[in-house]
């Protein structure tokens, strides 16, 4: 008769493939990237966000009028900030609010939505809720189907804690 191999799985070889491969991933997310300056990605992050919105909205001057943030100054509870949006503009066949856009600047990922509208939409009016763990700039853009940008932008302090005081 032939041999037969011992397939069995040692306590030691396991352990020792386990090292073997947490060593291979720490290797890699050294490779992949390393900390940086979170004080240089903050200065970083102001500038993207003006770069994300151009990316996002088109390049132009914004007007800021027309567009209104209806939200406190301090939100009670970063988990759930209630942002309700506005903009005073038609909404006919030729002349109408085509996009809206939203962006928290210490978001990690500052554009937090992005809505559609058309004349049968009626009002150019939204409300989302959103999360912020700390105090950041909103800014909402809308671009008319023209290409004008309006905008707003608000600075909304968290209470710490979850509580206002």
């Amino acid at each position: 008769m032939g041999m037969t191999q011992n397939t069995q799985l040692t306590r030691r070889s396991f352990l020792t493939a386990m090292s073997a491969t947490g060593a291979a991933y720490v290797a890699t997310g050294f490779m992949v990237g390393l900390p940086r300056n979170l004080h240089a990605e903050e200065a970083a992050a102001a500038a993207s966000v003006d770069d994300l919105v151009a990316q996002e909205m088109g390049a132009g001057a914004i007007a800021l009028e027309k567009v209104k943030i209806d939200t406190p100054a301090k939100a009670e509870n970063g988990a759930l900030v209630r942002i309700p949006i506005s903009v005073d503009h038609p909404m006919e066949a030729n002349n109408y609010i085509e996009k809206i856009a939203i962006f928290v600047d210490n978001n990690p990922k500052p554009l937090v939505g992005s809505f559609t509208l058309s004349p049968a939409t009626g009002k150019a009016e939204i409300e989302l809720r959103i999360k912020m763990a700390k105090a950041s700039k909103i800014r909402v853009i809308a671009k008319s189907n023209s290409g004008k940008l309006y905008g707003a932008i608000q600075d909304i302090q968290v209470a710490e804690g979850g509580c206002a005081g």
